[in-house]
């Protein structure tokens, strides 16, 4: 896992794993044996959880965050790895076929191609719109960040916005960033799903509201914590299939049969308390079509 063990965010969806897993017939101290390791963030722990795990006597691996899948797959080419969570499995060379992944790994995208419309959409939808959008990640942890700044930026001028990336590769530069973002009017922010943003996001969300920067994140649990806006896929979805894959792996199913899939469930989240903190106004359809209003 990516992120912390102590984080709501991370215990909520790893209990859904569990869950489904039990209800599946796996029960942990029976039949079960699982090796947590979790990352906080930090890609250089990562991978070398990744060497650690590999070296185990393992009968499957399950691994959230696209550093993580590549790390492993570097490792070993015979444990089953089932993913969640990563990005253009082809493009980062994941797999080679969606449908017939062929080797040790397979699982499920967290984004399909109509999303990064969506997310320029939602910047225009406010009063005053965003001109200027700002994709911050970091790097060592979004990885596909190289393949989806060309989809943004080819997707843009049919908003009237400009794409430009933002890196940050510290916590401690967030809100350095976020303030030099500022400086240019009409600059908002579109925070890509990656482990560095998730882990961070207290700050990443304080120096948008600091620096006055309208911003989209893609997972909801932003907007719940005082972000503006979210849209993207349903996390507690995906950790449930996710646990239906590796039951399959357990039962003896080679991953390379089992094609990948992408997104199936999204859902939209704006905050209306944090719009009116930052003198914007959100489309009244926005809002409407939201699957969550936080006041």
């Amino acid at each position: 896992m990516g992120g912390r063990a102590e984080d709501p965010v991370w215990q909520a969806l790893t209990g859904v794993f569990v869950a489904r897993l039990r209800e599946l017939g796996w029960h942990e101290g029976q039949n079960l044996s699982i090796d947590w390791r979790w990352a906080g963030g930090d890609a250089a722990r990562i991978a070398r959880y990744a060497t650690e795990l590999v070296a185990l006597t393992l009968d499957a691996i399950f691994c959230q965050t696209s550093p993580g899948v590549l790390a492993l797959k570097r490792q070993t080419s015979t444990i089953p790895i089932v993913f969640v969570r990563v990005t253009d499995p082809i493009g980062q060379g994941v797999v080679t076929s969606l449908a017939r992944p062929g080797g040790n790994l397979t699982g499920f995208s967290d984004y399909d191609a109509p999303m990064a419309g969506k997310w320029l959409e939602m910047l225009t939808q406010l009063n005053p719109p965003v001109r200027r959008a700002a994709v911050l990640h970091n790097p060592a942890t979004a990885p596909y960040a190289r393949l989806m700044l060309p989809w943004l930026t080819n997707a843009a001028p049919s908003f009237g916005i400009t794409v430009v990336p933002a890196e940050v590769h510290e916590r401690s530069e967030i809100d350095g960033v976020m303030a030099e973002l500022a400086q240019v009017n009409g600059s908002g922010v579109l925070v890509l799903a990656h482990i560095f943003a998730s882990v961070h996001r207290d700050e990443v969300i304080t120096a948008a509201a600091r620096h006055r920067l309208p911003a989209v994140y893609a997972d909801r649990f932003f907007a719940a914590a005082g972000g503006l806006m979210s849209y993207g896929i349903e996390g507690s979805d995906l950790f449930r299939r996710g646990a239906g894959y590796v039951d399959r792996v357990l039962r003896g199913a080679h991953p390379g049969d089992l094609p990948v899939q992408n997104p199936t469930k999204f859902e939209l989240a704006v905050n209306l308390g944090t719009a009116k903190a930052l003198g914007v106004t959100i489309d009244p359809a926005l809002v409407a079509a939201a699957d969550e209003v936080i006041e």
